[in-house]
């Protein structure tokens, strides 16, 4: 995989490194694929890759063992993995961003999240049912969440409620923190794509929830950083809109995903004969040339948006800033669901101008087109969404009210 020429602002001093442990996570990845695929999880042995490759520790503050990591290589990292395993790169990139989480927590809360040495899933949908326990202190929560990625890998679990806090006026979206072992997990992820992830249900009946492992995201998303005091004036995820970095990493995925068919098509392409049509070489046909030329230029206006955005992380960090007007909100939703989008319609492209041998298991080409099927319907960026909130914060109307 060619990756794009890193900025000036790039100053991640191990990029090399960490970009060599993601090809070794992806490439482990691609040999077990179809098994992972059959098992609706990737093998443990994948995880255990990832956890040794320590992708889940890089962007926790430096006290807790993180570093400074620009966006590009974070971007690259789930790029590289995707060019061989979607479904691990879902999982890499979520290992990453769920440990960021933490830094917003209390300092009990986080010096118990951060020294436990686990992995951490969390699903926002405020699906939960919360009440304030008898104790004053802490809540209960309740509820079944479906799309819980990587459960069977993770102790810790962030779980969407709306709630009036205690020392809130009205009530609020937060994320309560349980242990798996308080839960029940569902098995049931049976979908076209990103089967590896294992994203299954989770459910929880009136578990208890310490004021202390309640992550505030509304508040969050309004500016807070930690609770009791930024302890790292530095940290880079509190100076950045965390949705806007917490999302940011889906376009790679796709993009990381769609590299790769565009690459299988290429070589597919000078090697074909087309029995059907007096044995030709299809790359000397111009409509597979054409086709070529098209998706490939999809391709780099995608990785161009795609830095785009990185773009804007880095100009966000620079300056501070914690909260987006609407239409930047808005825009950075756009560029998620036309990446998203595009990707998704691209690989359909190129798996029905391939023909029936693009079909077989084996050859890859049909389980990277379900994947990125698959990353498009994820909320985060739904086109259709995307672009009407786009749509309205450009008329100086109110955008999507989450994303």
């Amino acid at each position: 995989m060619n990756l794009p020429n890193v900025q000036v602002l790039q100053k991640t001093v191990n990029r090399e490194e960490i970009l060599q442990k993601a090809r070794e996570v992806g490439e482990l990845a691609e040999a077990h694929a179809l098994q992972a695929d059959v098992d609706a999880k990737l093998p443990d042995i994948v995880i255990e890759k990832i956890k040794e490759a320590g992708f889940h520790k890089l962007l926790r503050p430096k006290t807790y063992g993180g570093q400074d990591l620009d966006y590009y290589t974070f971007g690259d990292i789930i790029r590289t993995v995707a060019n061989y395993s979607v479904p691990a790169a879902w999982i890499t990139y979520f290992a990453i961003i769920h440990e960021t989480w933490p830094a917003y927590l209390p300092k009990k809360g986080r010096d118990e999240l951060y020294n436990s040495g686990s992995l951490m899933a969390d699903v926002f949908a405020p699906v939960g049912k919360v009440t304030d326990d008898e104790d004053g202190e802490g809540y209960r929560i309740s509820g079944t969440w479906n799309f819980c990625s990587g459960v069977f890998w993770c102790d810790w679990i962030a779980l969407g409620a709306i709630h009036k806090m205690r020392d809130g006026s009205e009530p609020e979206l937060s994320l309560f923190i349980v242990h798996k072992k308080d839960t029940e997990i569902i098995e049931n992820w049976d979908t076209i794509g990103l089967r590896g992830t294992g994203s299954n249900a989770v459910k929880v009946e009136d578990v208890y929830v310490p004021a202390h492992y309640v992550f505030p995201l509304s508040r969050v998303v309004k500016g807070a950083t930690s609770p009791d005091g930024s302890y790292e004036d530095d940290y880079q995820i509190f100076n950045v809109p965390y949705l806007a970095f917490f999302l940011s990493g889906f376009s790679q995925i796709a993009i990381g995903g769609l590299e790769r068919l565009v690459s299988d098509y290429k070589e597919k392409t000078k090697s074909r004969v087309r029995i059907y049509n007096n044995n030709t070489n299809e790359k000397d046909a111009g409509s597979a040339q054409r086709t070529l030329g098209e998706i490939t230029t999809q391709l780099n206006s995608l990785k161009a948006i795609g830095q785009q955005y990185m773009d804007k992380l880095h100009h966000y960090q620079d300056h501070s800033i914690r909260v987006l007007e609407e239409e930047e909100r808005e825009q950075l939703f756009a560029i998620r669901g036309h990446v998203a989008k595009t990707a998704a319609e691209t690989a359909t492209r190129i798996i029905i101008t391939l023909g029936g041998n693009s079909l077989y298991r084996g050859q890859h080409t049909e389980r990277f087109v379900r994947d990125l099927l698959a990353v498009a319907a994820h909320p985060t960026h739904l086109y259709e969404d995307a672009m009407v909130g786009y749509g309205k914060s450009i008329l100086g109307l109110d955008g999507h009210p989450m994303w």
